[in-house]
């Protein structure tokens, strides 16, 4: 048993436990209205993005001077889900919180969120057709009923360092290039200490290549009871296809580089030609003053179709609580044009609202990347992965095994079939 696997592990038995209580005390405990004056709202983000929904609660709370808004900020999603796990065991939830569509299934499941449909269907100041259909359809929960308002439309992207492409002779990335291309361009790349691609192993990565190959990672997306990296011959090729990069053709860091020093870290230093990841990256990309790089599409399998996958967080309103007018009066601020122009100025948030999305504010910022179309070209081809209560914890134990296979630590053959095997028994557990 490896020492990633063991802190998984034990990292997942500790959350999972918390989400028991959670889910037995979720809803029951709310405060007095009286007792509690405005609204807390809890999200994730680095330094950068932070600033933007500090300057985003400012103008609100000048719009709103009867509604005081607490920001409560942590650095990471498992942060968050930590503190939304004690929060809810504790009886008092925040008012509204930002989550990932791939993370919210248990809170939904055990009836911890309040629907945002009927907020929505009433509202004068949003409208559904404002928004990314794609984007608020991985925010229901039940297939119909919208849970939460999707505040970003991210895709997974390639980042290239242009002056490493033009000094290797190569051609910069263009919408439709292909594997083969990929490749070639990554071979060229990886040479004199330098690698030609930075990648995690895991499932948000390995998903939008299975798809362009026409495979999918479950049996079934709606009602999935079993991963399908092996059985499926197309889904097996671009599995396999991912795991060459690092096994047979070595155009990713190998295992101890990687831990030494990150791929962002590396691209950041000029000695990566490609980076796969979503906006999320672009803060801290444009700190980069040595060379100028740019954003492109990923390739496409030969004889596939354009693929990538859904990135998106939407804020949620906690059930239980005696009073959601003020929560709902932020979300509708922040999910407006003025809300939603603030945080594009961060670099990081690809707006869900498709007229902000498509507005110089976000497409001509004067500041990389150059080729920002990219990521709204790619919103026809985003799919998401399932919404099922259990899809977290599937998705975080896969991405351990996943990564075992990837820096050979086992057999691919049989890192494969035990990966199957030890995640399809998730499927069936009721969320914890």
């Amino acid at each position: 048993m490896t020492r990633s696997w063991r802190r998984s592990t034990r990292s997942w038995r500790r959350w999972t436990a918390g989400l028991l209580v959670a889910g037995l005390l979720a809803g029951c405990g709310a405060d007095d209205p009286e007792e509690s004056a405005g609204i807390t709202v809890v999200l994730f983000g680095d330094a950068e993005e932070i600033a933007g929904y500090r300057t985003m609660v400012e103008a609100f709370e000048k719009a709103s001077p009867d509604v005081d808004v607490t920001l409560s900020p942590v650095a990471t999603q498992d942060e968050l889900m930590a503190r939304l796990t004690t929060a809810f065991a504790g009886g008092a939830p925040p008012d509204v919180f930002l989550l990932n569509y791939r993370r919210y299934g248990q809170f939904a499941a055990q009836g911890a969120i309040e629907p945002a449909q009927s907020y929505l269907d009433s509202s004068e100041a949003l409208d559904e057709g404002d928004f990314s259909k794609r984007a608020l359809d991985a925010f229901r929960f039940d297939g119909s009923t919208l849970t939460c308002l999707p505040q970003n439309l991210s895709s997974l992207v390639v980042y290239y360092n242009a002056d490493l492409f033009r000094a290797s002779g190569l051609t910069p990335p263009k919408a439709g290039w292909t594997w083969d291309d990929f490749l070639a361009s990554a071979k060229a790349l990886t040479r004199d200490g330098r690698y030609g691609v930075g990648v995690e192993p895991s499932v948000p990565r390995l998903a939008p290549f299975v798809w362009s190959n026409g495979g999918d990672l479950v049996d079934d997306p709606n009602r999935p009871s079993t991963l399908t990296l092996t059985g499926s011959p197309n889904t097996r090729k671009a599995v396999d296809w991912f795991l060459d990069l690092q096994l047979v053709h070595h155009v990713v860091p190998p295992d101890a580089e990687e831990q030494s020093e990150s791929s962002e870290a590396r691209f950041l230093r000029g000695t990566l030609g490609m980076y796969l990841n979503s906006r999320v990256a672009v803060p801290t990309l444009r700190t980069v003053k040595d060379f100028e790089w740019d954003v492109a599409a990923l390739p496409v399998a030969p004889g596939g179709v354009p693929a990538s996958i859904l990135h998106s967080d939407a804020y949620c309103m906690s059930a239980g609580r005696p009073d959601h007018r003020g929560a709902w009066r932020f979300i509708e601020f922040a999910m407006g044009v003025e809300g939603q122009r603030i945080l594009a100025a961060s670099g990081r948030t690809v707006p869900s609202r498709l007229d902000v999305a498509r507005s110089d504010e976000f497409l001509k910022p004067n500041l990389p990347p150059r080729s920002s179309q990219v990521y709204l070209d790619a919103e026809p081809h985003l799919r998401a992965t399932p919404r099922t209560a259990s899809w977290s914890r599937v998705e975080r134990e896969t991405d351990a095994l996943l990564e075992e296979v990837f820096y050979g630590r086992v057999g691919r053959e049989q890192g494969l079939r035990q990966l199957e095997e030890k995640i399809r028994p998730l499927f069936r557990d009721p969320p914890r």
